[in-house]
Parts: C-alpha cells; structure tokens; sequence
C-alpha cells in the first residue's frame, strides 16, 4: 500500500484508505477552496481568537489527557493544536476536512509547532475512514450548518465513538432544537450543557 494512504500513526493499528499526502491535497484544492478557506482564516486568526479561548472550549467539551480524539470541520486549525496539547503525549488528535486547502494549511501548523500527536485529514465527516469504536471524543464546532445529511454524519459519529464516548457540539442552533436534532436517530442523548457546548453521550443499539 502506497504510504499516503495509512494513517501517520501506525502503531495505532488504524490504517485508513485516505489519501494523506500534502501533493494530493495541493492539486485537489480548487480556486474556491482556496478562497472560501481564505474567508474562514481571516476570521479565525484574525477575529476569532481575539474573544474565543480555544483551551476554556475544549476542556469544557470534554477533552482530557490520554483520549483519542477526532475534530470534524478544522477549518484553519483553531482549536486542532490546542486540542493536541490537552490531548497531551500519550492522547491523540484527528482532523478531519473537506477543503483541501485547509487541511495543508493544518498541516503545515502541525509541523511547525512539531507536535506527534496530531494528524489533519482529508476526508468527509459522513465517511471518516477511522474504525469503528477508535474514538473517546469528538468535537464538532461550528460546522453543523455546513452537513448536507446530518443523520449520516451523525451515523458515522456514533460508529467510531467508542462505548463511553462523547460527541460535543457548538452550534448557532438554538440548545433545545440541537438536542432534537441530534438525538433524533436515538443514537445520542443529552448528558450535559456547559456555556456555549453542548455534550451528548453514546447510546447503544437497545438505546441505552
């Protein structure tokens, strides 16, 4: 198997049939991608961060040292690199994109600040390609406005959350409606709500 397509983390057992490699992900992005991905960094790097406290967000999602994590939507990385460091050295981080833009801008973040635990992926959230049961949390903010189906997206985060796994979401949508939303499928239900997030835990197939 070519090696841009295996995960960067081989010792984890997750081989994903994604192509990874920056060459790949280059020649995909088209001039929209780029200036769409344009639009969303400015906003992200230069208005976002002056009000938002990446670190107070994710540990109120709920990421904490040693999980496997998977964020979907990472856009200019915002919240990917923050997420690594509380993740910490034996944790790990996936993020996920459809633009290819965005996900070489992440990576070349990624490599910059020299993080290992880390990796930014091109692939669609409906279709991860992470197995089943790999992840302890995911975190979806701001992106539940851009998913075509969100019962498929929905699907697919339920399949790769492990047991005890959480699904963490930031949304413009109203709280209530959120939690309609997404338990409708009876795949999650509400466990909690802190400032601005909104926690749901895993139900298994008996809707337990």
């Amino acid at each position: 198997m070519d090696e841009s397509y295996q995960s960067l983390r081989p010792e984890s057992g997750i081989i994903a049939m994604i192509n990874t490699s920056p060459e790949a992900n280059f020649a995909r992005a088209t001039k929209y991608d780029q200036v769409h991905f344009g639009v969303i960094r400015i906003v992200h790097e230069c208005l976002y961060g002056h009000f938002v406290d990446p670190y107070r967000l994710l540990t109120q999602a709920g990421i904490r040292d040693g999980q496997q994590v998977l964020e979907v939507g990472c856009g200019p990385g915002f919240f990917t690199l923050p997420a690594a460091k509380i993740a910490g050295e034996t944790g790990y981080v996936y993020a996920l994109d459809i633009n290819p833009a965005a996900v070489e801008h992440v990576r070349r973040k990624i490599t910059r600040t020299g993080l290992g635990n880390v990796e930014a992926r091109l692939a669609d959230a409906s279709e991860t390609g992470l197995p089943s049961q790999s992840i302890d949390m995911v975190f979806l903010f701001g992106v539940m406005q851009a998913f075509k189906d969100v019962s498929k997206v929905l699907r697919e985060m339920h399949r790769v959350l492990r047991t005890t796994g959480t699904l963490s979401i930031r949304s413009g949508v109203p709280a209530d409606k959120l939690a309609q939303i997404v338990s409708a499928d009876g795949l999650f239900a509400i466990r909690e709500r802190t400032r601005g997030v909104s926690i749901f835990k895993k139900k298994d197939a008996d809707g337990l």
